[in-house]
């Protein structure tokens, strides 16, 4: 065999013995990875203060439109724009004189009814002392009945016509049907209004004034115990705001709607709210705040510690061996920096807050503080 040819098989052999020692080395076990360096927090289990938010709407518990009952012109305003009125307070006086004198009218024909019942009285009576004497046909006596008790109901017909043209003419006048705030006059003098369509003004009460707001069907219960114990209940449960101001008295739940929208799956509740300064107006728009039931423990974790995957959210809790495991919650309201915890961990777990990012199932945790690099030596 000549030199090259070994040279050669000598070099080739080199090469796989090399191969072969790299992918030895390649397949030696490696070591456990490192731990990872994070923070972890206690599940905190303890009272917790805060208000459920809800958007609500000021309205009047008292309002009605009036309307003109009678058509005409309006011949008297009796009142300011705003004013405070009571209750059988004058406001609009319309034309009556038709309706004046559609009353006499009305009188003449029930005196004209109520000649001629006595005279069908009369008739009757003579009739049947005829009859006493067999001196008339029975038949001319039941015509004299009959004539007596169609008399007797003209008369009736005149007089309920002559209370119908009576309450025209109370109608001319309109009053205030209870004591409260009128609005704007949408009529003045002269105006014509029409029986019926025509809307003259508004009238509310303001002292006390409603909030309604919607809450969930899930929260019935809640507010029925709301109802229930709403004398026992804090004065400050209930308050409103706008924007940055707090309105400055609480109120109490009213009343709880009769049934939930199956549309929405929610249900209308009312609160009342002293309204001395007026300086609630029906129609305004606010937020209700409710205060939670601060008596019961709740569990709160950092929001910074939960990471939501899918709509769904989760947080590495710290087992045995400093080994993390990935549970899922359901969250509550966020009170600051926290987070109330329904359900998903207990109080005491050990969740991680820093150094989620790094994290995956079963992976190993420290909380040591990395070791600072070494300096390079001289």
């Amino acid at each position: 065999m000549s030199k090259n040819r070994i040279f050669y098989l000598a070099a080739v052999l080199l090469v796989l013995t090399a191969v072969s020692c790299a992918e030895k080395k390649q397949a030696a076990p490696q070591g456990p990875p490192p731990a990872v360096a994070v923070t972890t927090t206690s599940v905190k289990e303890e009272p917790v203060i805060y208000y459920d938010e809800y958007p609500g709407t000021v309205i009047a518990l008292n309002q009605t439109e009036l309307r003109a009952q009678v058509t005409g012109y309006v011949t008297g305003i009796y009142f300011k724009d705003g004013d405070e009125v009571k209750k059988g307070q004058r406001l609009y006086s319309i034309d009556q004189q038709i309706y004046s004198a559609n009353t006499q009218q009305a009188e003449a024909n029930v005196a004209l009814q109520q000649t001629n019942l006595v005279k069908a009285q009369k008739d009757a009576d003579r009739y049947h002392e005829l009859e006493k004497k067999d001196a008339i046909a029975r038949q001319q006596v039941d015509y004299a009945d009959a004539a007596l008790e169609a008399a007797r109901k003209q008369v009736d017909a005149a007089k309920a016509n002559l209370r119908a043209v009576q309450s025209n003419v109370g109608f001319a006048t309109i009053t205030a049907p209870f004591t409260g705030t009128i609005g704007i006059s949408q009529v003045r003098s002269g105006s014509a209004v029409i029986a019926g369509q025509t809307v003259m003004n508004t009238i509310s009460t303001d002292d006390p004034i409603a909030v309604d707001f919607v809450v969930t069907q899930q929260e019935v219960y809640r507010y029925t115990q709301f109802m229930a114990q709403n004398r026992k209940i804090s004065d400050s449960t209930f308050s409103i705001v706008f924007g940055p101001d707090v309105y400055p008295y609480y109120g109490k739940i009213l009343l709880i709607d009769r049934a939930v929208d199956p549309q929405t799956g929610t249900i209308k509740a009312r609160l009342s709210f002293p309204n001395k300064e007026h300086s609630l107006r029906s129609g305004m728009s606010t937020t209700v705040r409710v205060l939670n039931n601060a008596g019961l423990p709740s569990l709160t974790i950092p929001y910074k510690a939960v990471t939501e995957m899918l709509g769904e959210y989760f947080v590495y809790v710290v087992g045995d061996s400093s080994k993390v495991s990935q549970k899922k919650v359901h969250l509550g309201r966020q009170v600051g920096a926290d987070v109330i915890v329904k359900d998903g961990i207990k109080g005491g777990d050990i969740i991680v807050v820093q150094g989620i990012q790094n994290l995956r199932e079963g992976a190993v945790i420290t909380t040591a503080p990395p070791a600072p690099p070494q300096q390079p030596k001289n």
